[in-house]
């Protein structure tokens, strides 16, 4: 039995030098890991401040009548696009015209009495000239005439308040938008008073249309330079960052800080021709302060996260690795701007940390060996 351990040991010994044996290069050296390797590069660096922002649009009313009376008919389509002036709902104006009917028939009369107290005004004005009418007659006859007078301007002032309410029977769209869901049928009775009343229909202006974000309250010098030297762009990404939704600009930024979060809320604008944006969506907006002229970068999968700080693994000539602490000046994600570490020519790894140490041989495309 002893014999049988003893032959099983030496076979396992010998099956272990074997493969240790196998792990070693011809030259009696560790196998090398592969690796992918990127060099610095200089490059203009846009200097992004990111925040979670809200689509709005950038005009929203619903649409209520001024006057009583019954929702003729309805000319739109739900969730189209209409211009400002499109006529979007009628109500019956009958009651109002048969008021500005009346107004205008009561202007005529009026009318009338005053061109013809104007000619009595004359004719007595002659006569006391003449010594034949009493001078009180006279007087109380241009008294007749500018209460009359009087009179046609009061008509002339419910001539245009009926007019008023016919032209309010016509519910038109205040501004370029897209019209939402119909509110109320036609048939309805509504109440232009009626606190319950939903409304005819809501129009909202998407095209432009804008996003509102909140950044720390510390970037604020930062922005305002930004807007004294023109519009900074603004971008809308996806809730993935994986795609941009539209380009834009900064609009303004709100007169005050929220002393609860240390934010500031500021607001872009985006002409949204392509309806890639709509009310309520989430969007990571990115807005652009400034850009980093000529900085030496590279792609920020290279940059490490350790104990003592930001490093990368540089490629020496040997082809062994050693670790470089980096100040990063920024970073958006896919190139990280370096101010401190690595310089113009070096070689970095890009992929395969997870193997490396200090010391340990690689090898990569275009390597000496790879």
């Amino acid at each position: 039995m002893s014999m049988r351990y003893n032959r099983l040991f030496w076979s396992i010994l010998a099956t272990l030098t074997a493969f240790s044996a196998h792990a070693q290069s011809p030259s009696g050296d560790a196998a090398s890991i592969p690796i992918t390797v990127a060099k610095p590069t200089r490059q203009d660096v846009p200097v992004m401040l990111q925040g979670l922002g809200v689509v709005s649009a950038l005009n929203n009313v619903v649409l209520h009548p001024r006057v009583d009376g019954t929702l003729d008919r309805v000319n739109f389509v739900e969730g189209t696009m209409v211009k400002a002036g499109d006529l979007l709902a009628q109500l019956d104006p009958r009651p109002y015209q048969a008021l500005l009917d009346a107004a205008l028939a009561k202007k005529a009369a009026d009318s009338a009495s005053l061109a013809n107290a104007k000619r009595d005004l004359d004719r007595y004005s002659q006569l006391a000239a003449n010594q034949y009418a009493a001078q009180q007659q006279v007087d109380t006859q241009r008294s007749l005439v500018a209460q009359l007078d009087a009179a046609n301007h009061s008509d002339d002032a419910a001539i245009a308040a009926a007019q008023l309410n016919v032209d309010f029977t016509r519910i038109t769209a205040p501004f370029d938008g897209r019209v939402g869901l119909r509110l109320s049928d036609p048939g309805s009775f509504i109440r232009a008073a009626d606190a319950t009343n939903p409304g005819i229909v809501a129009v909202s202006q998407i095209q432009p249309i804008s996003v509102t974000f909140s950044l720390p309250q510390d970037k604020l010098p930062a922005i305002a330079s930004a807007m004294a030297q023109g519009k900074p762009k603004v971008s809308a990404n996806s809730a993935d960052d994986k795609a941009t939704l539209a380009d834009g600009t900064l609009l303004t930024i709100d007169n005050s800080i929220d002393a609860t979060t240390g934010t500031i809320k500021v607001k872009a604008i985006f002409p949204n021709q392509d309806l890639k944006l709509w009310p309520g969506q989430f969007v990571n907006a990115r807005l652009q302060v400034a850009v980093q002229s000529n900085a030496l970068t590279l792609p920020s999968a290279a940059i490490q996260h350790g104990p003592n700080g930001l490093f990368v693994y540089q490629v020496k000539p040997d082809n062994t690795v050693s670790i470089a602490s980096v100040d990063v000046a920024l970073d958006n994600g896919s190139v990280a701007a370096i101010s401190k570490g690595v310089a113009d020519g070096d070689i970095v790894v890009l992929s395969g940390h997870s193997r490396l140490r200090p010391g340990a041989k690689v090898s990569y495309p275009g390597s000496n060996g790879s």
